[in-house]
Protein backbone atom coordinates (compact mmCIF):
# COMPACT_ATOMS: atom_id res chain seq x y z
CA UNK A 1 0.00 0.00 0.00
CA UNK A 2 3.06 2.27 -0.23
CA UNK A 3 1.82 3.79 -3.49
CA UNK A 4 -1.28 5.16 -1.70
CA UNK A 5 0.30 8.00 0.28
CA UNK A 6 -1.72 11.23 0.19
CA UNK A 7 -1.19 14.53 1.98
CA UNK A 8 -4.65 16.03 2.39
CA UNK A 9 -5.49 19.70 1.90
CA UNK A 10 -8.03 20.92 4.44
CA UNK A 11 -9.78 23.11 1.84
CA UNK A 12 -10.53 20.21 -0.59
CA UNK A 13 -12.94 17.33 0.13
CA UNK A 14 -10.92 14.18 0.81
CA UNK A 15 -12.79 12.02 -1.68
CA UNK A 16 -11.84 14.46 -4.49
CA UNK A 17 -8.18 14.41 -3.49
CA UNK A 18 -8.19 10.61 -3.38
CA UNK A 19 -9.80 10.31 -6.82
CA UNK A 20 -7.36 12.89 -8.29
CA UNK A 21 -4.41 11.03 -6.80
CA UNK A 22 -5.53 7.67 -8.21
CA UNK A 23 -6.23 9.23 -11.63
CA UNK A 24 -2.71 10.63 -11.74
CA UNK A 25 -1.28 7.22 -10.78
CA UNK A 26 -3.28 5.53 -13.57
CA UNK A 27 -2.20 8.14 -16.15
CA UNK A 28 1.45 7.64 -15.16
CA UNK A 29 1.01 3.85 -15.35
CA UNK A 30 1.92 3.47 -11.67
CA UNK A 31 -1.47 1.79 -11.39
CA UNK A 32 -1.93 -0.47 -14.41
CA UNK A 33 -4.99 -0.69 -16.62
CA UNK A 34 -7.18 -3.47 -15.14
CA UNK A 35 -5.31 -3.51 -11.81
CA UNK A 36 -7.54 -4.15 -8.81
CA UNK A 37 -7.79 -1.14 -6.50
CA UNK A 38 -7.60 -1.70 -2.72
CA UNK A 39 -10.80 -2.70 -0.98
CA UNK A 40 -12.84 0.13 0.52
CA UNK A 41 -12.06 -1.01 4.05
CA UNK A 42 -8.34 -1.46 3.41
CA UNK A 43 -7.82 1.92 1.70
CA UNK A 44 -9.93 3.72 4.33
CA UNK A 45 -7.71 2.22 7.04
CA UNK A 46 -4.49 3.10 5.18
CA UNK A 47 -5.52 6.71 4.58
CA UNK A 48 -7.27 7.00 7.95
CA UNK A 49 -10.55 8.21 6.46
CA UNK A 50 -14.17 7.12 6.63
CA UNK A 51 -15.20 4.24 4.35
CA UNK A 52 -17.90 6.49 2.85
CA UNK A 53 -15.09 8.77 1.62
CA UNK A 54 -13.52 5.88 -0.32
CA UNK A 55 -16.92 4.88 -1.75
CA UNK A 56 -17.39 8.47 -3.00
CA UNK A 57 -13.87 8.54 -4.47
CA UNK A 58 -14.41 5.27 -6.33
CA UNK A 59 -17.78 6.46 -7.63
CA UNK A 60 -16.15 9.62 -8.94
CA UNK A 61 -13.44 7.55 -10.65
CA UNK A 62 -16.14 5.39 -12.29
CA UNK A 63 -18.10 8.44 -13.47
CA UNK A 64 -14.94 9.87 -15.06
CA UNK A 65 -14.03 6.59 -16.78
CA UNK A 66 -11.04 5.76 -14.58
CA UNK A 67 -12.49 2.72 -12.82
CA UNK A 68 -15.12 0.01 -13.14
CA UNK A 69 -16.72 -2.43 -10.75
CA UNK A 70 -16.97 -6.20 -10.95
CA UNK A 71 -19.87 -7.53 -8.95
CA UNK A 72 -18.59 -9.43 -5.93
CA UNK A 73 -14.96 -8.77 -6.85
CA UNK A 74 -14.17 -5.09 -6.30
CA UNK A 75 -13.13 -1.95 -8.17
CA UNK A 76 -10.57 -1.97 -10.98
CA UNK A 77 -8.47 0.74 -12.61
CA UNK A 78 -9.37 1.77 -16.14
CA UNK A 79 -6.89 3.78 -18.16
CA UNK A 80 -8.44 6.62 -20.15
CA UNK A 81 -8.08 6.40 -23.91
CA UNK A 82 -5.12 8.49 -24.96
CA UNK A 83 -5.58 8.32 -28.74
CA UNK A 84 -8.65 10.61 -28.90
CA UNK A 85 -6.43 13.66 -29.37
CA UNK A 86 -4.47 11.99 -32.18
CA UNK A 87 -7.66 10.81 -33.90
CA UNK A 88 -8.97 14.37 -33.94
CA UNK A 89 -5.64 15.72 -35.23
CA UNK A 90 -5.47 13.09 -37.96
CA UNK A 91 -9.12 13.48 -38.95
CA UNK A 92 -8.98 17.29 -39.03
CA UNK A 93 -5.79 17.21 -41.10
CA UNK A 94 -7.35 14.93 -43.71
CA UNK A 95 -10.55 17.00 -43.80
CA UNK A 96 -8.52 20.03 -44.84
CA UNK A 97 -7.14 18.04 -47.78
CA UNK A 98 -10.08 17.35 -50.05
CA UNK A 99 -11.31 17.56 -53.62
CA UNK A 100 -8.73 18.95 -56.03
CA UNK A 101 -6.10 19.30 -53.29
CA UNK A 102 -6.13 15.55 -52.66
CA UNK A 103 -5.02 14.85 -56.24
CA UNK A 104 -1.55 16.24 -55.56
CA UNK A 105 -0.98 13.74 -52.72
CA UNK A 106 0.10 10.11 -52.85
CA UNK A 107 -2.66 8.76 -50.61
CA UNK A 108 -1.82 5.52 -48.77
CA UNK A 109 -4.81 5.94 -46.41
CA UNK A 110 -7.53 4.59 -48.74
CA UNK A 111 -9.56 1.56 -47.69
CA UNK A 112 -11.79 1.05 -50.73
CA UNK A 113 -11.23 -0.31 -54.22
CA UNK A 114 -9.81 2.09 -56.77
CA UNK A 115 -12.39 3.95 -58.85
CA UNK A 116 -10.76 2.51 -61.97
CA UNK A 117 -12.14 -0.90 -60.91
CA UNK A 118 -15.71 0.23 -60.19
CA UNK A 119 -18.08 -1.72 -62.49
CA UNK A 120 -20.07 1.46 -63.15
CA UNK A 121 -21.26 0.74 -66.71
CA UNK A 122 -22.27 -2.84 -65.95
CA UNK A 123 -23.98 -1.85 -62.71
CA UNK A 124 -25.85 0.93 -64.50
CA UNK A 125 -27.29 -1.68 -66.90
CA UNK A 126 -28.27 -3.85 -63.92
CA UNK A 127 -30.00 -0.90 -62.24
CA UNK A 128 -31.97 -0.17 -65.40
CA UNK A 129 -33.00 -3.82 -65.64
CA UNK A 130 -34.24 -3.76 -62.04
CA UNK A 131 -36.25 -0.58 -62.67
CA UNK A 132 -37.77 -2.06 -65.84
CA UNK A 133 -38.62 -5.27 -64.01
CA UNK A 134 -39.87 -3.91 -60.65
CA UNK A 135 -40.88 -0.31 -61.35
CA UNK A 136 -41.88 1.68 -58.25
CA UNK A 137 -41.72 -1.54 -56.21
CA UNK A 138 -37.92 -1.23 -56.37
CA UNK A 139 -38.10 1.70 -53.94
CA UNK A 140 -40.47 0.10 -51.42
CA UNK A 141 -39.41 -0.50 -47.79
CA UNK A 142 -41.28 -3.71 -47.09
CA UNK A 143 -38.93 -6.26 -45.62
CA UNK A 144 -37.29 -5.39 -42.30
CA UNK A 145 -34.61 -8.09 -42.68
CA UNK A 146 -33.80 -6.89 -46.17
CA UNK A 147 -34.87 -7.81 -49.69
CA UNK A 148 -35.70 -11.52 -49.69
CA UNK A 149 -34.17 -12.06 -53.13
CA UNK A 150 -30.81 -10.76 -51.95
CA UNK A 151 -30.95 -12.81 -48.76
CA UNK A 152 -31.68 -15.91 -50.84
CA UNK A 153 -28.75 -15.11 -53.13
CA UNK A 154 -26.38 -14.62 -50.16
CA UNK A 155 -27.49 -17.94 -48.67
CA UNK A 156 -27.08 -19.76 -51.98
CA UNK A 157 -24.01 -18.09 -53.48
CA UNK A 158 -21.87 -17.47 -50.37
CA UNK A 159 -23.10 -20.17 -47.96
CA UNK A 160 -24.21 -23.04 -50.20
CA UNK A 161 -27.70 -22.82 -48.62
CA UNK A 162 -26.28 -23.83 -45.21
CA UNK A 163 -27.52 -20.58 -43.66
CA UNK A 164 -31.25 -19.83 -43.49
CA UNK A 165 -32.42 -16.63 -45.18
CA UNK A 166 -34.26 -15.85 -41.91
CA UNK A 167 -30.89 -15.63 -40.15
CA UNK A 168 -29.51 -13.09 -42.66
CA UNK A 169 -29.97 -9.38 -41.95
CA UNK A 170 -29.08 -6.82 -44.63
CA UNK A 171 -27.00 -3.88 -43.36
CA UNK A 172 -25.81 -0.49 -44.54
CA UNK A 173 -22.18 -1.62 -44.31
CA UNK A 174 -19.98 -3.34 -41.71
CA UNK A 175 -19.68 -0.29 -39.45
CA UNK A 176 -23.44 -0.31 -38.94
CA UNK A 177 -23.21 -4.02 -38.14
CA UNK A 178 -20.64 -3.42 -35.39
CA UNK A 179 -22.77 -0.61 -34.00
CA UNK A 180 -25.93 -2.75 -34.00
CA UNK A 181 -24.18 -5.67 -32.28
CA UNK A 182 -22.80 -3.29 -29.67
CA UNK A 183 -26.24 -1.81 -28.94
CA UNK A 184 -27.82 -5.26 -28.84
CA UNK A 185 -25.52 -7.24 -26.58
CA UNK A 186 -23.06 -4.89 -24.81
CA UNK A 187 -24.02 -3.03 -21.64
CA UNK A 188 -22.05 -0.46 -19.63
CA UNK A 189 -18.91 -2.08 -18.11
CA UNK A 190 -19.36 -5.35 -20.00
CA UNK A 191 -16.00 -6.86 -20.91
CA UNK A 192 -14.99 -6.95 -24.59
CA UNK A 193 -11.79 -8.40 -26.04
CA UNK A 194 -10.23 -6.94 -29.20
CA UNK A 195 -7.11 -7.61 -31.20
CA UNK A 196 -4.14 -5.32 -30.59
CA UNK A 197 -3.97 -3.39 -32.89
CA UNK A 198 -7.48 -3.32 -34.33
CA UNK A 199 -9.89 -1.37 -36.50
CA UNK A 200 -10.37 2.10 -35.00
CA UNK A 201 -14.08 2.21 -35.86
CA UNK A 202 -14.76 -0.81 -33.66
CA UNK A 203 -12.78 0.68 -30.76
CA UNK A 204 -14.85 3.86 -31.03
CA UNK A 205 -18.13 1.91 -30.86
CA UNK A 206 -17.07 -0.15 -27.84
CA UNK A 207 -15.81 2.96 -26.05
CA UNK A 208 -19.11 4.72 -26.76
CA UNK A 209 -20.93 1.80 -25.11
CA UNK A 210 -18.58 2.30 -22.11
CA UNK A 211 -17.42 -1.30 -22.30
CA UNK A 212 -14.24 -2.45 -20.60
CA UNK A 213 -11.89 -3.17 -23.49
CA UNK A 214 -9.16 -5.81 -23.16
CA UNK A 215 -6.51 -5.98 -25.90
CA UNK A 216 -4.67 -9.12 -26.99
CA UNK A 217 -1.57 -8.99 -29.21
CA UNK A 218 -2.19 -10.22 -32.73
CA UNK A 219 0.51 -12.34 -34.38
CA UNK A 220 0.79 -13.41 -38.02
CA UNK A 221 -1.63 -16.32 -37.46
CA UNK A 222 -4.10 -14.62 -35.10
CA UNK A 223 -4.17 -13.47 -31.48
CA UNK A 224 -1.77 -14.67 -28.79
CA UNK A 225 -3.83 -17.49 -27.24
CA UNK A 226 -1.93 -17.55 -23.94
CA UNK A 227 -2.74 -13.86 -23.33
CA UNK A 228 -6.33 -14.47 -24.39
CA UNK A 229 -6.81 -17.39 -22.00
CA UNK A 230 -5.37 -15.40 -19.09
CA UNK A 231 -8.00 -12.72 -19.67
CA UNK A 232 -10.77 -15.32 -19.97
CA UNK A 233 -9.75 -16.97 -16.70
CA UNK A 234 -9.84 -13.70 -14.76
CA UNK A 235 -12.79 -11.90 -16.38
CA UNK A 236 -16.34 -12.56 -17.53
CA UNK A 237 -16.11 -11.74 -21.24
CA UNK A 238 -19.20 -10.81 -23.27
CA UNK A 239 -17.66 -10.92 -26.75
CA UNK A 240 -14.46 -11.05 -28.78
CA UNK A 241 -14.20 -8.83 -31.87
CA UNK A 242 -12.04 -10.38 -34.58
CA UNK A 243 -11.15 -9.62 -38.19
CA UNK A 244 -10.55 -13.12 -39.44
CA UNK A 245 -8.96 -12.43 -42.85
CA UNK A 246 -6.24 -9.88 -43.69
CA UNK A 247 -6.91 -7.95 -40.51
CA UNK A 248 -6.99 -4.17 -40.49
CA UNK A 249 -4.35 -2.84 -39.95
CA UNK A 250 -1.84 -5.73 -39.71
CA UNK A 251 -2.99 -7.95 -42.58
CA UNK A 252 -2.87 -11.01 -40.27
CA UNK A 253 -5.09 -14.02 -40.99
CA UNK A 254 -6.12 -16.58 -38.38
CA UNK A 255 -4.84 -20.12 -38.80
CA UNK A 256 -7.42 -22.91 -38.85
CA UNK A 257 -5.99 -24.26 -35.57
CA UNK A 258 -6.44 -20.93 -33.79
CA UNK A 259 -9.97 -20.51 -35.10
CA UNK A 260 -10.97 -23.92 -33.81
CA UNK A 261 -9.33 -23.24 -30.43
CA UNK A 262 -11.07 -19.85 -30.07
CA UNK A 263 -14.44 -21.45 -30.93
CA UNK A 264 -13.75 -24.05 -28.24
CA UNK A 265 -12.92 -21.31 -25.73
CA UNK A 266 -16.10 -19.42 -26.66
CA UNK A 267 -18.18 -22.42 -25.65
CA UNK A 268 -16.11 -23.09 -22.53
CA UNK A 269 -16.14 -19.48 -21.24
CA UNK A 270 -19.55 -18.53 -22.64
CA UNK A 271 -18.67 -15.57 -24.89
CA UNK A 272 -19.55 -14.68 -28.49
CA UNK A 273 -17.25 -14.01 -31.42
CA UNK A 274 -18.06 -10.93 -33.51
CA UNK A 275 -16.43 -11.85 -36.82
CA UNK A 276 -15.77 -8.92 -39.16
CA UNK A 277 -15.02 -10.57 -42.51
CA UNK A 278 -13.01 -7.68 -43.87
CA UNK A 279 -11.51 -8.73 -47.19
CA UNK A 280 -11.76 -12.49 -47.62
CA UNK A 281 -12.24 -12.13 -51.39
CA UNK A 282 -8.77 -10.68 -52.05
CA UNK A 283 -6.48 -13.71 -51.72
CA UNK A 284 -3.11 -13.72 -53.52
CA UNK A 285 -1.28 -16.67 -51.95
CA UNK A 286 -3.73 -19.33 -53.19
CA UNK A 287 -4.37 -20.60 -49.67
CA UNK A 288 -7.78 -21.92 -48.64
CA UNK A 289 -9.43 -20.02 -45.79
CA UNK A 290 -12.42 -20.80 -43.60
CA UNK A 291 -14.36 -18.22 -41.60
CA UNK A 292 -15.15 -18.62 -37.91
CA UNK A 293 -18.80 -18.81 -38.93
CA UNK A 294 -18.28 -21.73 -41.32
CA UNK A 295 -16.58 -23.67 -38.48
CA UNK A 296 -19.12 -22.69 -35.81
CA UNK A 297 -20.96 -25.73 -34.39
CA UNK A 298 -22.30 -24.10 -31.22
CA UNK A 299 -23.89 -20.93 -32.63
CA UNK A 300 -21.23 -18.70 -31.08
CA UNK A 301 -20.42 -16.41 -34.03
CA UNK A 302 -22.01 -13.11 -35.06
CA UNK A 303 -20.83 -12.76 -38.65
CA UNK A 304 -20.57 -9.35 -40.36
CA UNK A 305 -19.75 -8.85 -44.03
CA UNK A 306 -19.52 -5.66 -46.09
CA UNK A 307 -19.72 -5.37 -49.88
CA UNK A 308 -18.64 -1.71 -49.85
CA UNK A 309 -14.86 -2.20 -49.65
CA UNK A 310 -14.58 -4.30 -52.80
CA UNK A 311 -17.58 -3.29 -54.86
CA UNK A 312 -19.15 0.18 -55.02
CA UNK A 313 -18.48 2.07 -51.76
CA UNK A 314 -21.41 4.41 -52.27
CA UNK A 315 -24.02 1.66 -52.20
CA UNK A 316 -23.30 0.92 -48.49
CA UNK A 317 -24.43 -2.70 -48.35
CA UNK A 318 -23.49 -5.63 -46.15
CA UNK A 319 -25.12 -8.36 -44.11
CA UNK A 320 -25.05 -10.08 -40.75
CA UNK A 321 -25.73 -13.62 -39.58
CA UNK A 322 -26.79 -13.78 -35.94
CA UNK A 323 -26.87 -16.60 -33.36
CA UNK A 324 -30.37 -17.66 -32.35
CA UNK A 325 -29.91 -16.23 -28.84
CA UNK A 326 -29.42 -12.65 -30.07
CA UNK A 327 -31.23 -12.73 -33.42
CA UNK A 328 -34.37 -10.92 -32.27
CA UNK A 329 -32.42 -8.28 -30.30
CA UNK A 330 -30.14 -7.58 -33.25
CA UNK A 331 -32.95 -7.43 -35.79
CA UNK A 332 -34.96 -5.04 -33.59
CA UNK A 333 -31.89 -2.86 -33.10
CA UNK A 334 -31.41 -2.64 -36.89
CA UNK A 335 -35.06 -1.65 -37.41
CA UNK A 336 -34.78 1.01 -34.69
CA UNK A 337 -31.60 2.34 -36.31
CA UNK A 338 -32.74 2.95 -39.89
CA UNK A 339 -35.88 0.85 -40.65
CA UNK A 340 -34.53 -0.42 -43.98
CA UNK A 341 -31.48 -0.35 -46.24
CA UNK A 342 -31.92 0.92 -49.83
CA UNK A 343 -34.32 -1.45 -51.57
CA UNK A 344 -33.16 -0.46 -55.06
CA UNK A 345 -29.50 -1.19 -54.31
CA UNK A 346 -30.38 -4.51 -52.67
CA UNK A 347 -32.33 -5.61 -55.76
CA UNK A 348 -29.53 -4.47 -58.05
CA UNK A 349 -26.88 -6.35 -56.07
CA UNK A 350 -29.10 -9.44 -56.06
CA UNK A 351 -29.37 -9.34 -59.87
CA UNK A 352 -25.63 -8.60 -60.17
CA UNK A 353 -24.84 -11.75 -58.16
CA UNK A 354 -27.33 -13.92 -60.04
CA UNK A 355 -25.97 -12.87 -63.42
CA UNK A 356 -22.60 -14.19 -62.24
CA UNK A 357 -21.17 -10.68 -62.59
CA UNK A 358 -20.00 -10.69 -58.95
CA UNK A 359 -17.73 -13.66 -59.57
CA UNK A 360 -16.27 -12.00 -62.67
CA UNK A 361 -15.67 -8.76 -60.74
CA UNK A 362 -13.85 -10.52 -57.88
CA UNK A 363 -11.69 -12.55 -60.28
CA UNK A 364 -10.71 -9.33 -62.06
CA UNK A 365 -9.94 -7.56 -58.76
CA UNK A 366 -7.71 -10.41 -57.62
CA UNK A 367 -5.63 -10.26 -60.80
CA UNK A 368 -5.33 -6.46 -60.66
CA UNK A 369 -4.54 -6.27 -56.95
CA UNK A 370 -2.14 -9.21 -56.99
CA UNK A 371 -0.08 -7.24 -59.48
CA UNK A 372 -0.13 -4.14 -57.21
CA UNK A 373 0.58 -6.27 -54.15
CA UNK A 374 3.72 -7.81 -55.70
CA UNK A 375 4.88 -4.40 -56.90
CA UNK A 376 4.37 -2.96 -53.42
CA UNK A 377 6.55 -5.68 -51.87
CA UNK A 378 9.31 -5.00 -54.40
CA UNK A 379 9.24 -1.27 -53.62
CA UNK A 380 9.26 -1.88 -49.85
CA UNK A 381 12.25 -4.20 -50.06
CA UNK A 382 14.07 -1.89 -52.50
CA UNK A 383 13.60 1.43 -50.69
CA UNK A 384 12.62 0.87 -47.05
CA UNK A 385 14.96 -2.04 -46.35
CA UNK A 386 16.00 -2.24 -42.70
CA UNK A 387 14.31 1.01 -41.73
CA UNK A 388 11.11 -0.95 -41.07
CA UNK A 389 10.00 -4.51 -40.36
CA UNK A 390 6.78 -6.11 -41.69
CA UNK A 391 5.26 -9.37 -42.85
CA UNK A 392 3.54 -10.19 -46.13
CA UNK A 393 -0.18 -10.83 -45.50
CA UNK A 394 -0.91 -12.87 -48.64
CA UNK A 395 -4.04 -10.87 -49.43
CA UNK A 396 -6.01 -7.72 -48.70
CA UNK A 397 -4.92 -4.13 -49.34
CA UNK A 398 -2.76 -3.18 -46.33
CA UNK A 399 0.82 -3.44 -45.16
CA UNK A 400 1.64 -2.67 -41.52
CA UNK A 401 5.13 -1.52 -40.58
CA UNK A 402 7.15 -1.26 -37.41
CA UNK A 403 9.66 1.58 -37.53
CA UNK A 404 13.23 0.65 -36.57
CA UNK A 405 13.37 1.25 -32.81
CA UNK A 406 16.72 2.98 -33.18
CA UNK A 407 15.12 5.85 -35.13
CA UNK A 408 13.97 8.83 -33.05
CA UNK A 409 10.53 9.34 -34.57
CA UNK A 410 6.96 8.34 -33.73
CA UNK A 411 4.09 7.58 -36.09
CA UNK A 412 2.38 11.00 -35.77
CA UNK A 413 5.65 12.83 -36.47
CA UNK A 414 6.17 10.57 -39.47
CA UNK A 415 2.60 11.30 -40.61
CA UNK A 416 3.22 15.08 -40.57
CA UNK A 417 6.66 14.74 -42.22
CA UNK A 418 5.11 12.67 -45.02
CA UNK A 419 2.18 15.08 -45.38
CA UNK A 420 4.63 17.96 -45.87
CA UNK A 421 6.09 15.96 -48.77
CA UNK A 422 2.60 15.31 -50.22
CA UNK A 423 2.35 11.69 -49.04
CA UNK A 424 -0.41 10.48 -46.70
CA UNK A 425 0.03 7.49 -44.37
CA UNK A 426 -2.04 6.15 -41.46
CA UNK A 427 -0.24 6.43 -38.09
CA UNK A 428 -0.35 3.37 -35.84
CA UNK A 429 -1.66 5.31 -32.83
CA UNK A 430 -5.18 5.13 -34.31
CA UNK A 431 -5.41 1.36 -33.91
CA UNK A 432 -4.77 1.04 -30.18
CA UNK A 433 -6.74 1.83 -27.05
CA UNK A 434 -3.77 3.80 -25.74
CA UNK A 435 -1.88 5.86 -28.28
CA UNK A 436 1.69 5.26 -27.14
CA UNK A 437 1.40 1.57 -28.04
CA UNK A 438 1.21 2.55 -31.71
CA UNK A 439 4.07 5.06 -31.71
CA UNK A 440 6.38 2.82 -33.72
CA UNK A 441 3.86 1.69 -36.36
CA UNK A 442 2.19 2.93 -39.53
CA UNK A 443 -0.08 1.46 -42.21
CA UNK A 444 0.06 1.79 -45.99
CA UNK A 445 -2.85 0.82 -48.21
CA UNK A 446 -2.20 0.43 -51.92
CA UNK A 447 -5.82 -0.02 -53.06
CA UNK A 448 -6.41 3.38 -54.66
CA UNK A 449 -2.91 3.97 -56.08
CA UNK A 450 -1.26 3.26 -59.41
CA UNK A 451 2.23 1.73 -59.57
CA UNK A 452 4.15 4.99 -60.22
CA UNK A 453 2.42 6.59 -57.22
CA UNK A 454 3.24 3.59 -55.00
CA UNK A 455 6.93 3.81 -55.91
CA UNK A 456 7.06 7.60 -55.55
CA UNK A 457 5.36 7.47 -52.12
CA UNK A 458 7.61 4.75 -50.73
CA UNK A 459 10.69 6.64 -51.95
CA UNK A 460 9.52 9.73 -50.04
CA UNK A 461 8.96 7.72 -46.83
CA UNK A 462 12.41 6.15 -47.23
CA UNK A 463 14.12 9.54 -47.62
CA UNK A 464 12.35 10.89 -44.52
CA UNK A 465 13.42 7.89 -42.43
CA UNK A 466 17.00 8.18 -43.72
CA UNK A 467 17.27 11.66 -42.23
CA UNK A 468 15.97 10.63 -38.78
CA UNK A 469 18.74 10.58 -36.13
CA UNK A 470 19.29 7.35 -34.22
CA UNK A 471 18.61 7.05 -30.51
Amino acid sequence: MEKYEIEFNQDIPKYIEISKYIKKMIDKNNIFDGEKLPSIRKLAKTLMVNEVTIVSAYKKLEAEGYAYQKMGSGTYAKRRDTNIKFKKEYSNTLKKISGKDLKIYVDFTGEITSSEFFPVTVFKDVLNEVLDRDGAEAFAYKESLGYEGLRNSISSFFWDNKVSTEDILILSGAQQGIDIVSKSIINVHDNVVVEKPTYGGALTVFKWRRANIFEVDILEDGIDLSQFEQILKKNRIKCFYAMSYFQNPTGATYSLEKKLKILELAECYDFYIVEDDYLSELIYDQKQYKSFKSLDKNDRVIYIKSFSKIFLPGIRLGYMISPEKYKEHIQNSKINTDISTSSLMQRALDLYINKDLWKQHINYLNMAYKDKYDFMINCIDKYLGKKVSYFTPGGGINFYFKIDENLKINSMDLFYSCKNKKVLITPGVLFYKNAEQGNNYFRLSFSELKKPEIEEGIKVISKILEKIPKR
